[in-house]
Order: structure tokens, then sequence, then C-alpha cells
């Protein structure tokens, strides 16, 4: 420690962004019903539109879960990103407050020389 490279590293720009990522997948997901049905003039055969129907439907309980756990995935990184920015600015008022006391006592017993 010290001399080299921190021991924790997050990439918050990165993390940042991935919750409203997550969300974006959930919303355009839960969008294909919407998507089938803008088409089905376009498709042509009622089949295809029918199996494009089955499909939407069948899949709406696994779509459900797999957003519950989009949600719970948004929300836990917007929670790291909040705590490690947190952490940060109280380490920084820390250091900062250190600096302050440090200057102010003119460097302790050695500063009278």
């Amino acid at each position: 420690m010290g001399k080299g490279k921190s021991d924790l590293a997050v990439p918050l720009t990165d993390l940042e962004d991935y919750g409203s990522r997550l969300r974006s997948i959930k919303d355009r997901m839960n969008r294909t019903k919407k998507i089938f049905e803008s088409y089905r003039d376009d498709i042509g055969d009622g089949g295809v539109y029918d199996s494009l129907d089955d499909f939407e439907s069948n899949w709406e309980d696994g779509r459900e879960d797999i957003g519950q756990q989009l949600d719970q995935l948004a929300d836990l990184s917007d929670a790291v990103v909040r705590e490690f920015k947190k952490l940060d600015d109280d380490l920084a008022k820390k250091v900062n407050d250190a600096v302050k006391v440090n200057e102010k006592g003119g460097g302790g017993k050695d500063g009278a020389k």
C-alpha cells in the first residue's frame, strides 16, 4: 500500500450507466407485443402472426421474472455507485481535515527547530 496501485478500483462511470441500461433492456423486452402488432399487416400470413402472438404470450411469465431480476440488478448497481461515492467523499473529507490539522500545527514537535 502507499506506493503502488490502489487495492480497490471500481469503474464508477461504467457502473453509473449500468442501471439505466438494464432498465432500458427491460423496457424493450416488455414492448415485444407492441412490436409484433405493429408488423401484423406487413407479415401477411395470419399463421405467422399467431405464432408470434403465442410466443409472446408463452414467455410472459419468464419475462416478468427476468424483469424483476433486471430491476434488482439496476437497483443494486445504483446502490453500489451511491455508497462508493459516499465513501469517497468521506475519505476525501478525512484527508482534507487531517491536512488542515497538520498545517495549523506547524509540523508538531519537530516544527520548533
